[in-house]
């Protein structure tokens, strides 16, 4: 670690990427359904996020290279889930949308997501540390600030 940061940021840094990847792994365990990998998760809450996209701005957003994006958008498009229409500025492109079943299915892992960490906050924590983690949640802002 650099000789700059002192012991509590590192430590800080450290907790604070553990706790989060066990908790994104708990909330996608949640409304996880068997039948799409998490990559497919992923795009699907991302094309819901994003609306009408090209596979190329999927990709880039995801961070992934467009043959990967392309190979998970065929999956999802298998199971009915997006639908892609000719892009109206360039017919070369095509743009990924959600149909009914695949904008019902985020709708629903939202919901199922949301109300159990609503749940799990109600049933594990007091009031005063419910407070405690929404001014937590406050200054920790900063960090996904530019």
């Amino acid at each position: 670690m650099a000789a700059d940061i002192s012991d509590s940021a590192a430590r800080a840094a450290r907790d604070l990427r553990v706790v989060f990847s066990r908790l994104r792994r708990r909330i996608r365990e949640v409304a996880q359904d068997t039948d799409l990998s998490p990559s497919q998760e992923s795009a699907l809450t991302l094309v819901g996020k994003h609306g009408a996209a090209t596979a190329s701005a999927l990709a880039a957003a995801e961070g992934v290279r467009p043959q990967s994006m392309a190979t998970t958008l065929a999956a999802l498009d298998h199971h009915g889930l997006i639908r892609r229409a000719p892009d109206p500025d360039d017919g070369r492109r095509q743009l990924v949308t959600l149909t009914d079943a695949g904008r019902a299915r985020t709708e629903g892992n939202r919901q199922v997501r949301e109300e159990w960490l609503a749940r799990a906050f109600q049933d594990r924590y007091t009031e005063e540390e419910r407070q405690t983690v929404l001014r937590a949640l406050e200054l920790m802002e900063r960090l996904s600030q530019p």
